[in-house]
């Protein structure tokens, strides 16, 4: 008898001694997660930017490709890919068609 005792003794203590978990006393870690670019149509752009793509010197130019990338401060603007025969480029625009760089 005194053996299961003390065998129920020593499974109980080693129990708490496992279950034991330790306090974490670090501040929480603040992730900020980044949008990536979302890519849009390049005829659902809106109308300042297609002026803008529509004017010198992007008036010879195709776009290919459009995408809205977040920037800094909360703003937005358009990254397009443009094209002319082989040659390719791309220029970076606000929402009212200002070149940015």
């Amino acid at each position: 008898m005194k053996k299961l005792i003390m065998s129920l003794a020593v499974a109980s203590i080693a129990t708490l001694s496992f279950a034991h978990t330790p306090v974490n006393n670090t501040a929480p870690t603040v992730i900020s997660q980044s949008q990536d670019k979302v890519e849009v149509k390049p005829e659902d752009l809106p109308e300042p930017v297609k002026a803008t793509l529509a004017a010198a010197p992007y008036s010879e130019w195709k776009a290919e490709k459009a995408y809205l990338v977040p920037g800094e401060n909360e703003t937005k603007y358009y990254e397009i890919n443009l094209s002319k025969g082989e040659e390719t480029a791309t220029v970076k625009l606000d929402k009212d068609g200002k070149v940015i760089q």
